[in-house]
């Protein structure tokens, strides 16, 4: 049965069907296979219901909404140039500020895809004229919207944490460690670069500059002490603080700044409905296959094969760690979680490992694989968004993937990366 249904469901991605209808049909071969036929397809229907009735993934498209309108509006603009203003005259300092303007639009969005159009369309022609290659430039931004999948809100751990029933307060403040150690191993690289290929710096912004351009920023920068310092502080909870940037981000771009009007604010809405609807399609019928292919202990007899009942917590992590990553080189990420999660769960379970940072390794892996070759969705996104071919978008990430893998690697082995500010922030 399972041969047939994945063998069924890859004929479906080659002939170009989007992942929802794959899954959903990989779940009804499934269930047909089980009981004959569907005399009991209510119970199909049911996990359908189950797995978008958690009230957390209500954080979801308001975090997607508030990203929406940011883009649109001044707020990730105005984050960009108080980066610049500081690391822009520095040999290299255009790439680290791109990176670290990455990381600070993620501290919002909580969207690798999101990251890379808000930060990628403004940067890219402006590191091209600075006499940046192409290829590093691409693979620059692809790579550095990681980030905004481990910086928090991450949309990739609310998805965890509803499917593993996980604290996904925990799980945000376990990624900023990760994040900021990729930030620093982007910028030092970039430095690295800049003098290899003596790329131009450029003109040193004065301080009354620096001053403006804070200034500019305070507005935008109270996303991210909503978001952190509200659910830290007890305020909000995570699902709560979404709807605080939605309503903050409105009062921003049609208020303070006045760039947006309500028929802009219908536009975004509308947008983000759409896009709404397709994660929630997919986290239903993620749910509906995670439980066909658990019902027939498919899980159980692969992880059998491989012998990790005999491993230990660092090999299932390794072990973890690879699965998801391959996956997400060819699906979305979000049905990766909804798919691999449960299957995993009585392993992690056994060998007594931290669910938040099996949580953060997980999410890791999924941002790498995201923009991984040969089908990472980040990569398709930098396609459609610059108009640029496959190849070219693709060529610079090797460097990048490879230090992407050794922070993963660096936090299976020194797990306190991820857990130092958690247990700070808890007090475990």
């Amino acid at each position: 049965m399972a041969t047939t249904i994945f063998s069924i469901m890859v004929v479906l991605l080659l002939l170009g069907f989007p992942m929802m209808i794959p899954l959903i049909v990989g779940a009804f071969v499934g269930f047909y296979s089980l009981f004959g036929g569907f005399g009991q397809l209510e119970t199909m229907v049911q996990q359908m219901m189950a797995g978008v009735r958690p009230a957390s993934l209500i954080a979801v498209p308001m975090f997607i909404f508030a990203a929406d309108i940011m883009t649109r509006g001044q707020s990730a603009g105005r984050l960009i140039d108080m980066v610049m203003s500081f690391v822009g005259h520095m040999k290299g300092g255009l790439a680290v500020a791109t990176a670290a303007a990455c990381t600070m639009f993620g501290a919002v969005s909580g969207s690798t895809q999101a990251t890379v159009v808000a930060v990628g369309s403004p940067l890219r022609p402006r590191m091209l004229k600075a006499g940046y290659k192409d290829s590093f430039v691409l693979a620059l931004i692809v790579n550095s919207s990681d980030i905004a999948f481990l910086i928090p809100p991450s949309i990739g751990m609310i998805i965890y944490g509803v499917v593993s029933n996980t604290s996904i307060a925990e799980l945000f403040i376990a990624g900023i460690g990760p994040g900021l150690l990729i930030l620093a191993l982007f910028s030092v690289y970039s430095v690295i670069y800049a003098y290899r290929h003596n790329v131009p710096t450029e003109e040193k912004a004065t301080w009354g500059e620096r001053a403006r351009a804070v200034q500019q920023a305070l507005w935008p920068l109270g996303f991210p002490a909503i978001i952190i310092g509200g659910i830290y502080g007890g305020v909000f909870s995570p699902t709560e603080a979404a709807a605080a940037c939605v309503l903050y981000a409105i009062f921003l771009e049609m208020i303070v700044f006045r760039e947006i009007d309500f028929a802009g604010i219908y536009e975004t809405a509308k947008s983000t409905g759409l896009i709404t609807a397709v994660v929630f399609i997919l986290v239903g019928a993620g749910a509906a296959f995670s439980w066909v292919i658990s019902f027939a202990q498919i899980p159980q007899a692969v992880l059998a094969g491989i012998g990790i009942d005999s491993m230990g917590p660092i090999g299932v992590l390794f072990v973890i760690s690879i699965a998801f990553f391959i996956g997400c080189m060819f699906v979305d990420p979000i049905v990766v979680i909804l798919v691999f999660v449960p299957i995993f769960a009585p392993v992690v379970d056994s060998v007594g490992l931290d669910p938040v940072l099996v949580g953060t390794v997980i999410t890791l892996q999924v941002a790498i694989g995201s923009a991984t070759p040969p089908f990472g969705c980040d990569i398709f996104t930098a396609i459609a968004v610059f108009k640029r071919p496959y190849m070219e978008v693709i060529r610079g990430t090797p460097p990048f993937i490879i230090m992407l893998l050794s922070v993963s690697v660096a936090l299976i082995f020194f797990p306190q990366i991820a857990l130092f500010l958690r247990d700070l922030a808890f007090a475990k």
